[in-house]
């Protein structure tokens, strides 16, 4: 039986006529924490796109669970996402945003969905916050909430884009330790879009790296290994510039 989560195969994915990715094959290992790497413009996050199924592909095949091509619309979600910006509703309030989905998909009692909101937000470490509209929250602590959301379905999986982008060098540290904890502490899934050293050192197990030039994948392995190992200069100049976050 495979231990693979998500099965990625000949995977082709763009926009009219300009090709980001052509044949792109790879798989996620239950219990991973998969960094997708590459430099600006290269499909990182393009790719989070498709493998979370908001763009349908050129070609090529996407299996999550065995159970087939990932889907968004129509049904409750079968993984979190926490989007670049954290994507919070404005208007709503911190723990309205948590439980969003759950009033969506879900028959349960206000109380009920109250008590899940208070869990996640504690799991977070948001404790208290659920009243606190996202203004009056520090650009860590949005991205804290939007982790918190991602989990509302209790799921195995989950996608981060750019998590510790705009954030301090504390926060970003913090939120890093956060990623960790959920990992081994409830087996969690991660797949993550990140172009920051330390975070991909010291939260990445695995990784596959784009190149926007070939269109293609050209190295996988742990963040370690290709560093350490890996001859090619393109995978050379990205590990070995100075680390630092923006």
């Amino acid at each position: 039986m495979s231990d693979a989560l998500i099965e990625v195969r000949g995977l082709t994915v763009g926009y009219a006529d300009q090709v980001l990715l052509e044949g792109a094959s790879f798989d996620v290992a239950r219990g991973d924490v998969f960094v997708i790497l590459g430099g600006s413009g290269c499909g990182k996050s393009t790719l989070l796109r498709y493998l979370i199924g908001l763009e349908t592909p050129l070609s090529g095949h996407i299996s999550i669970a065995g159970v087939g091509a990932p889907r968004l619309e129509g049904a409750a979600p079968e993984y979190g996402v926490m989007f670049q910006s954290g994507a919070l509703f404005s208007s709503m309030t911190v723990g309205d945003n948590v439980g969003f989905a759950l009033q969506e998909w879900t028959d349960l009692p206000a109380e009920a969905i109250t008590a899940i909101v208070r869990a996640k937000l504690a799991l977070v470490g948001l404790e208290g916050a659920e009243d606190k509209l996202p203004a009056e929250l520090s650009g860590g602590m949005r991205k804290r909430a939007a982790i918190a959301r991602a989990m509302a379905f209790e799921p195995s999986l989950i996608f981060l884009d750019e998590p510790s982008a705009g954030l301090d060098p504390v926060s970003a540290a913090e939120l890093d330790d956060l990623i960790n904890a959920l990992n081994r502490g409830l087996g969690l899934t991660v797949v993550m879009v990140t172009h920051e050293l330390e975070s991909i050192f010291k939260v990445g197990k695995n990784c596959i790296m784009l190149d926007k030039a070939s269109r293609s994948i050209i190295a996988s392995g742990s963040p370690q290994e290709l560093k350490a190992t890996n001859r090619d200069p393109r995978v050379q100049q990205f590990f070995h510039r100075e680390a630092g976050r923006r």
